[in-house]
């Protein structure tokens, strides 16, 4: 996937410096919409350690990460996530997904999301996949939206977000009806 001069690609060992850069250029942004991160998570060694653990479980089939990067100069500008990758009779997973701050509105969140989904689809065999936002997250759910996601619950209380348990809109997008390989 390419869109305006952005392309997602498996995250590399080789991207823990520039994630952790940027990732603290929009440590405040974020803030409001993650869980509480450690000062090692923002760090070049926190995001090393955060990228060994994702290709192992990568490597366990249970995750599949990519980094959004500038066509250009590699620099990293956003990360997507397809975890709790779950096969047999459910054949699920879930996604989760961030952009840099100053690249927002320009479709790449949504243009992500819609290639994990095929990827979850075509290459894994996924039936579906699932995304909970901040109740009062509506850029997110605009992504979702436009991703072909519908809302299926709330969850109240549902993750420990910005210092508190904060309820969540759940979302799921169904990609086929075939039986399970």
């Amino acid at each position: 996937m390419i869109i305006d001069g952005v392309e997602m690609r498996g995250v590399r060992a080789g991207d823990a410096a520039g994630l952790a850069d940027t990732l603290t250029r929009n440590r405040a942004f974020m803030a409001p919409f993650e869980p509480w991160r450690s000062e090692v998570f923002f760090t070049e060694a926190g995001q090393a350690a955060r990228i060994e653990a994702l290709l192992a479980e990568r490597d366990a089939g249970r995750t599949a990460s990519y980094v959004l990067v500038e066509t250009g100069s590699g620099a990293p500008v956003g990360m997507i996530n397809l975890g709790s990758i779950t096969l047999g009779p459910f054949r699920s997973g879930g996604v989760g997904y961030w952009v840099d701050r100053a690249l927002h509105g320009r479709g790449l969140a949504t243009a992500a999301v819609e290639e994990v989904c095929r990827i979850a689809r075509d290459e894994i065999g996924l039936h579906r996949v699932e995304a909970g936002t901040l109740v009062d997250n509506t850029a997110s759910q605009r992504v979702l939206a436009k991703a072909g996601f519908e809302q299926y619950g709330l969850a109240p209380r549902y993750l420990h977000i910005n210092g508190a348990w904060r309820d969540h809109r759940l979302f799921q997008r169904l990609l086929h009806d075939d039986p399970p390989l």
